[in-house]
């Protein structure tokens, strides 16, 4: 059978499983299997474990759950809620500043553990009933929350952007470093949007003396803002000070949220099992996703997959710039569909060395993943982000309010993404400087 067909029936096998409600990790590699069965026998088999050991035994994938553990601690003790009200002291009280100031929060929380469900959770209950409360424009708050909180995929130690780095052989400090000028100009792009809606319309976000938390003083205000910004030198300047590994990093990092929790007397065995329960199971989910689709790429390489997907690019007449263009689409296609996960690792072995081909860099290439990655996650109809959100939003707010909320954040999101792909030296000027 030709490699054409055996595509169609891998990606129709893939589909027809997810669509009987198989998680992806077991449809991949349950379907994988089988092909490798029918079509090589048993001894291949073999080399499905082969992949997941070499995987589950890489250093570096060791980081990922320990970020994750240590955003499950951020989410459950005071720091964040304290940094918000602090931040509230000092900007809460003019037009806008709340949403400003839940902004400032997600890129500060990004920094501290590049995961977006907790972010969007922690916001979602602090943030969205304040603004509401003092009548701001609900379709702003929303969009605020959902897009400011997905900063996560953007903003180094980012979890995307590490497994972006282990399944594509790329530099994960370089990806950090590139991703830092268009993570800030996107976070820049939000806060003055909000400042430009605001003036341009003032009843969106009324200025209000209640903004500003009742009993703050400023030496309390400073309490509060100094340890997260402790703690994000201390993770960054340990990765870009070249000190440790990306993976000693997260060691440090977990180690100083646990500081700084038994320090503020916030340390308890409810609250450590708790995180410790939300890391066991979403490392169980991203690591089974992760074995299964390797092993489905794994497959379909040696069938001659990648060499197919090459000639069918490359052979297209395509120039380079259109070729990007295919894969982005192709990404935000995706993302529309599921989650980044899947879409990193059944695309990123495929697709990367055909950039590399192309004579253009892999770790440009990352950071514009990393801005699709961004718009897949508030995009209809299963944008996880609006999902995280929907968990704890308050009675009143539907799905749909959500939907309606971010697209001017995900215009503004493609607007990057477009600046990115014209001006490539955006993403790869500041490795280049560390280097």
């Amino acid at each position: 059978m030709s490699i054409a067909f055996m595509s169609l029936v891998l990606l129709g096998g893939l589909i027809l499983s997810m669509a009987m409600a198989v998680p992806l990790g077991f449809a991949a590699g349950g379907v994988a299997s089988l092909m490798a069965l029918f079509d090589f026998g048993p001894d291949v088999l073999g080399l499905a474990m082969q992949k997941i050991y070499g995987m589950a035994t890489d250093i570096s994938f060791a980081s990922v759950p320990l970020f994750i553990l240590m955003s499950a601690l951020l989410e459950r003790s005071r720091l964040a809620r304290d940094l918000f009200d602090s931040l509230q002291y000092l900007v809460g009280g003019i037009r806008g500043g709340v949403a400003l100031v839940t902004l400032l929060i997600a890129v500060v929380m990004a920094a501290m553990s590049g995961i977006i469900g907790g972010e969007i959770v922690m916001l979602g209950l602090v943030a969205l009933p304040q603004m509401l409360r003092l009548n701001y424009d609900r379709n702003l708050s929303i969009g605020v929350i959902v897009a400011g909180g997905s900063l996560g995929t953007m903003i180094p130690p980012s979890i995307v952007l590490i497994i972006f780095g282990l399944v594509g052989g790329t530099s994960i400090q370089a990806l950090f470093s590139a991703t830092v000028i268009p993570g800030l100009m996107l976070a820049g792009s939000y806060l003055l949007y909000v400042v430009i809606r605001c003036w341009i319309n003032p009843s969106l976000a009324p200025a209000s003396r209640d903004a500003v938390p009742e009993g703050m003083t400023r030496r309390r205000a400073m309490a509060g803002l100094i340890p997260p910004m402790l703690l994000i030198i201390l993770i960054l300047g340990c990765i870009y000070g070249g000190v440790t590994s990306i993976t000693e990093a997260a060691c440090v990092g977990v180690i100083g949220t646990l500081a700084l929790i038994v320090v503020r007397g916030e340390l308890g065995l409810s609250l450590l099992h708790q995180a410790l329960v939300q890391t066991l199971r979403a490392v169980g989910i991203l690591l089974w996703v992760t074995f299964g689709v390797a092993v489905l790429i794994s497959v379909y390489n040696l069938m001659g997959g990648r060499a197919f997907i090459n000639e069918l690019i490359l052979g297209a007449g395509l120039t380079p710039m259109m070729t990007i263009l295919l894969m982005l689409l192709v990404f935000l296609i995706l993302g529309c569909f599921m989650d980044w996960i899947g879409i990193v690792l059944l695309t990123i072995p495929i697709f990367l060395p055909i950039v590399v081909e192309l004579g253009m860099s892999p770790v440009w290439f990352g950071v514009l993943f990393s801005i699709a990655m961004q718009i897949a996650f508030l995009s209809p109809p299963f944008g996880s982000a609006a999902f995280y959100l929907m968990s704890v939003a308050p009675k009143g707010i539907t799905l749909m309010d959500i939907y309606r909320s971010v697209w001017p954040f995900m215009l503004i999101q493609l607007a990057v993404l477009v600046l990115v792909l014209l001006f490539p030296q955006l993403a790869l000027w500041l490795p280049g400087l560390i280097q």
